[in-house]
C-alpha cells in the first residue's frame, strides 16, 4: 500500500513538472521555462493582455480609422514558446506562434488569421535588437521591387508597447508603413 501511494505521488509530481510553466490559475499567462533559451523573455513586456488601437493604410495613402483590439500573449509549450492572439472589434482575429530556434539564433513567427485561412502559415524571422524586436518576411512591393515586410515591436514597457508593419526594400533605405498598433496594458 505504501509503495503504491509513493508511486502515485511521484507520478503526480512528474506530470506536474511536465506542465509547470503552462498557463494556470496562479499564472494565467504562463511563465518562461528556465530550461528554454534566454531569448524566451524577449517578449516578456507583451505577456498578458492589452487594449490596443489598430490602423492600416488605405489605397489613397491615408490611414484608416482605428479599430479597437485586445492583444493577448502567453507562454506555451511548457514555457518554451510564446503565443499571441488578437481579438478585433471588426471581427478580424489573428494570432501567432513564436519559437526561438537556438541553432539559428532567431525567432520564427508563424501567423494565422480568421480573415485569410491558409494551408501553410506565413513565417517571419528575426531577433531582438537593443530595445526593439524586428522580424522580416520576403515580400515584393506592388511594383515588383524586391524587399521585405518588416514587423517591429518598440516602446515596450510595463504600461504597453507599439508595433508597426512596414514594407522595406532590401537595403532598408525605402520604408513604407502599412499597419500600426498602439497598446496599453490591461492585465499582466
Amino acid at each position: 500500500m505504501r509503495i503504491s501511494t509513493l508511486l502515485l505521488f511521484f507520478l503526480s509530481f512528474s506530470a506536474f513538472a511536465q506542465y509547470e510553466y503552462e498557463p494556470s490559475k496562479d499564472y494565467p499567462f504562463g511563465r518562461p521555462n528556465p530550461e528554454a533559451p534566454q531569448q524566451i523573455t524577449d517578449f516578456s513586456a507583451m505577456i498578458g493582455e492589452c487594449d490596443c488601437k489598430s490602423s492600416t493604410r488605405n489605397q489613397d495613402g491615408s490611414w484608416s480609422e482605428e479599430i479597437d483590439m485586445i492583444w493577448r500573449w502567453k507562454y506555451i509549450l511548457n514555457g518554451t514558446a510564446v503565443q499571441d492572439e488578437t481579438l478585433k472589434a471588426d471581427g478580424g482575429h489573428s494570432g501567432s506562434i513564436r519559437q526561438f530556434v537556438a541553432d539559428s539564433s532567431r525567432w520564427y513567427v508563424h501567423w494565422f488569421s480568421s480573415k485569410t485561412p491558409s494551408t501553410t502559415l506565413p513565417t517571419w524571422e528575426g531577433n531582438k535588437k537593443e530595445d526593439k524586436i524586428v522580424l522580416y518576411r520576403e515580400q515584393k512591393a506592388p511594383n515588383g521591387m524586391e524587399g521585405f515586410f518588416r514587423l517591429t515591436f518598440y516602446d515596450m514597457s510595463e504600461s504597453g508597447y507599439k508595433w508597426i508593419g512596414e514594407w522595406v526594400d532590401k537595403s532598408e533605405s525605402v520604408v513604407f508603413p502599412t499597419w500600426k498598433i498602439n497598446c496599453t496594458r490591461k492585465k499582466k
